[in-house]
């Protein structure tokens, strides 16, 4: 009799990626229908137009849950292809599209080699890595298929900002015991794999990867008391966030880590952060 696989938490099997099935309306209500979605849309505006190409270059979007990046690609002239594993998530960002000429592929990241190879000028990976057993393997995955010379729009998890936050919450001992992955449980969105600068620094040195600049995204709301604010406060917090996200030591804390990562097979400049 086979033995049944080991499991994270009550949910997923160890070595598992989080698939998002079942769960469109708590990331639609609990994410991007509050402040939290509000701020992380607006500084990746500002970071992503001076940062892209504006030539309305072919873009990837990998993992693009409910299409918001496709959308804001689109409405600025690139040729997009949304590439997305959970068939609720992809029915739910097509019937946002609207009129726009957005590609709709139903795929995970490890399938992407073979059903969308490129080589792509620019590809987009958003909260996407926290999810994955093998995140080290996505940034392989992730360099084949940039075209040389082509940009990588990278969002992370961040190891570091979850310990802060569970300390301020006052889950002492989970912070010294470092145990601060998710579990996959069905309701729950912790990431089963929050990642550390310090990893991605280290992958994109090893895979030849050049970290161009690097962003905390939600380097302030999540510390406050008031987790709900009202329209005029919610402006000065997006004020806050725009100004600071680049700057140190705030970055650091960000909820999410932001980084626009070039293939290195062309001529440029080094790390500038």
């Amino acid at each position: 009799m086979p033995t049944a696989s080991p499991r994270h938490g009550n949910d997923i099997p160890v070595g598992q990626d989080r698939i998002f099935d079942g769960l469109a309306d708590k990331f639609a209500n609990s994410l991007y229908a509050t402040a939290r979605g509000q701020i992380r849309l607006a500084v990746l505006d500002q970071l992503l137009s001076c940062s892209l190409p504006q030539d309305g270059a072919a873009a990837l979007d990998v993992g693009g849950g409910l299409g918001q990046m496709s959308v804001w690609l689109a409405e600025r002239g690139h040729d997009v292809t949304l590439a997305e594993p959970s068939a609720e998530m992809l029915a739910r960002a097509q019937a946002e599209f609207g009129e726009l000429p957005i590609r709709a592929l139903k795929a995970s990241i490890q399938a992407l080699p073979e059903l969308a190879p490129g080589p792509w000028p620019l590809v987009v990976c958003h909260a996407v890595l926290e999810w994955l057993a093998q995140p080290r393997q996505a940034v392989v995955t992730l360099k084949s298929l940039l075209a040389p010379g082509g940009r990588l729009s990278l969002m992370v998890f961040n190891r570091d900002a979850l310990r802060f936050s569970n300390v301020v919450k006052g889950n002492l001992d989970k912070a010294l015991e470092d145990r601060l992955s998710g579990t996959g449980q069905r309701q729950r969105l912790t990431p089963i794999s929050p990642l550390t600068h310090a990893d991605l620094e280290r992958w994109c040195r090893e895979e030849g990867l050049v970290i161009e600049s690097v962003a905390g995204i939600r380097i302030f709301h999540d510390y406050l008391r008031e987790r709900s604010p009202d329209e005029a406060q919610l402006a000065t917090i997006i004020e806050l966030e725009k100004r600071y996200c680049q700057t140190e030591p705030h970055w650091r804390l960000g909820r999410y880590l932001h980084y626009i990562i070039r293939h290195a097979d062309s001529a440029g400049p080094e790390e500038t952060f």
